[in-house]
């Protein structure tokens, strides 16, 4: 964190202006920057925040209701406002509801908006720092290093840290993966998309391999249960206990990465120009990867890989309010938490009473987005 903090001091006051200017001004590789498609005026900003508010509130309030046993959304509301103070609200449901609403449904949807709002920003961070628009925790690897870093701990049943133990090895499995793909995408020269892309895709095939093979090895069926959840990315099962480190890990990411914005928008002008500019931005984009590796490390341990969040949501969010990353980071976590808890509602009710992995839902929406958007690239 001091690295970071002392990376932004060395920017010069005039990185202001040039930060403003980056921001309202197309970036190479990045759609949405600036003014919206086809000259069209953008929604003011406060609209659209309050716009994603009340849809976050939406679907949290429809991932809390809907269920085996249906509750209805102003008992839901009643339920949580009685939980604030006896006085907010008359009781009018069973125990029974107010236990399914506030120990199982509850943590579920909170961890599901906490890990979408968290794999955004770490999308939109990612794309910044190496100017990719293709750029995704999951295609740079990093949430199969950081699945192999939790599988191996599963697996073997390593408690060295205690309950750390598993948020740890995951991080520091994301972030091998994430400075490994960096090296092989600038080995030989200058980083371009498609060497970018196939270094993260040729890593993530490799570490998903060696998870795999650290699944059939095992000779637990228990855990073998356990570790093949992680690799297909689930919320199922999930209790407050497992909420409050994912929690703390992406409300603080998300706090520095918020701090660092002008640093971040000067990256979209180029490494010259911000080098020019007075910012280190070796040390500032090392900084900034091990902090994206801990936000994923902390996430992945506890809902395994789902991936395609982190691409999908940060160009939406360029479309409704530019490339400012002061105004783009907000609406990102907002948009990604609504958007992962609906993922996770329609994983576990659209074969009741099977439940879909929700990692393969989001991998059929992110797919197709991820190959027009490939398309649009190369025609652009």
């Amino acid at each position: 964190m001091s690295d970071i903090a002392d990376t932004v001091g060395t920017a010069s006051t005039s990185s202001t202006a040039v930060a403003q200017k980056t921001a309202d001004t197309p970036a190479p590789g990045h759609p949405g920057a600036g003014t919206a498609p086809g000259g069209r005026t953008r929604i003011p900003y406060p609209l659209v925040l309050v716009l994603l508010g009340a849809l976050l509130a939406a679907t949290a309030t429809a991932g809390i209701a809907a269920g085996s046993i249906s509750i209805p959304a102003g008992q839901v509301w009643g339920i949580l406002l009685h939980k604030l103070h006896p006085a907010l609200a008359d009781v009018t449901w069973t125990p029974v509801r107010e236990t399914i609403v506030l120990d199982v449904r509850l943590p579920r949807v909170l961890l599901s908006a906490v890990v979408g709002a968290g794999l955004a920003v770490c999308g939109m961070a990612l794309q910044a720092l190496v100017r990719n628009p293709l750029a995704d925790p999951m295609l740079l690897g990093v949430s199969s290093g950081a699945a192999v870093g939790a599988v191996l701990v599963l697996v073997c049943g390593v408690t060295l840290f205690g309950m750390f133990s598993l948020p740890i090895a995951a991080f520091c499995g994301a972030l091998a993966a994430l400075v490994a793909v960096y090296f092989l995408a600038r080995s030989g020269g200058r980083m371009t998309t498609v060497r970018l892309v196939l270094a993260g895709v040729a890593m993530a095939e490799v570490l998903s391999a060696v998870a795999s093979f650290l699944v059939v090895t095992s000779d637990d069926p228990h855990k073998t249960q356990a570790a093949l959840r992680w690799m297909l990315g689930g919320l199922a099962g999930t209790s407050w206990t497992a909420v409050w480190i994912p929690v703390a890990a992406v409300l603080l990411g998300t706090a520095v990465l918020l701090g660092v914005c002008r640093p971040l928008n000067l990256l979209l002008a180029g490494e010259e120009a911000a080098a020019a500019l007075g910012l280190d931005v070796h040390r500032f984009r090392g900084a900034l990867f091990v902090l994206v590796a801990l936000m994923i490390g902390a996430i992945v341990a506890v809902s395994g890989q789902i991936g395609f969040v982190g691409l999908i949501m940060p160009h939406v969010v360029r479309l409704l309010v530019g490339a400012d990353h002061r105004r783009a980071l907000p609406a990102a976590a907002l948009l990604g938490a609504a958007f992962l808890i609906a993922a996770d509602l329609a994983a576990r009710t659209l074969m009741t009473p099977e439940e879909i992995p929700v990692g393969i839902l989001t991998a059929l929406v992110g797919g197709p987005f991820f190959l027009w958007l490939m398309r649009r690239k190369a025609t652009s």
